[in-house]
């Protein structure tokens, strides 16, 4: 029966794990027994120092690879535990005769979903008191300095002068630049 496990391989080095198990499928012919190999990975936009937005491709699990295979079957379960750079099963013992447990379906569906799914994070390098420059929305055109950051939201609060007095404004992290 096909289940899901999460494999631990040396970190950095996910993408080449997955490419060997899927090289290793096919030479000794196991592709009924391991049928699917997942790095999971998320998107995330992040705004450099020039106010530009770069997106990139961040892991969500690193040193973690997620492994559909039926372990009942001995010559599966030792072609990935013998893979190079795997460093073993989650939840393995040490002794051989034990096999990992399957991930839950619960589990499965949470990591499969941040993995299968392109979420969009904005990151950006901010630091309280900074000076930055409003670029959209209808504070746009106006210069403040940042006294809260939320990186869990992408937010700042920024304290924009109108009027002569200050005012707080709470503006997502792409409403906003640094300034030089």
């Amino acid at each position: 029966m096909l289940r899901w496990y999460v494999i631990n391989t040396y970190s950095g080095h996910e993408n080449k794990v997955k490419a060997n198990i899927e090289r290793r499928i096919v030479t000794f012919g196991r592709q009924g027994s391991i049928r699917r190999i997942v790095v999971p990975t998320e998107q995330v936009v992040e705004t450099n120092k020039d106010g530009q937005k770069i997106q990139t491709e961040r892991r969500t699990l690193p040193g973690y690879v997620l492994v559909n295979m039926d372990m009942g079957d001995d010559d599966a379960w030792s072609l990935v535990k013998n893979t190079p750079g795997v460093t073993g099963f989650v939840g393995a013992t040490k002794n051989d005769d034990h096999r990992p447990p399957p991930l839950s379906p619960g589990e499965v569906d949470r990591l499969l979903h941040t993995a299968t799914e392109t979420r969009v994070k904005v990151r950006a390098e901010f630091t309280i008191g900074e000076s930055i420059k409003v670029i959209s929305g209808p504070l746009s055109d106006f210069t403040g300095e940042i006294a809260e950051i939320n990186a869990e939201q992408g937010r700042v609060k920024v304290l924009v002068s109108i009027f002569g007095r200050e005012t707080p404004a709470e503006l997502s992290f792409d409403q906003v630049k640094k300034l030089t």
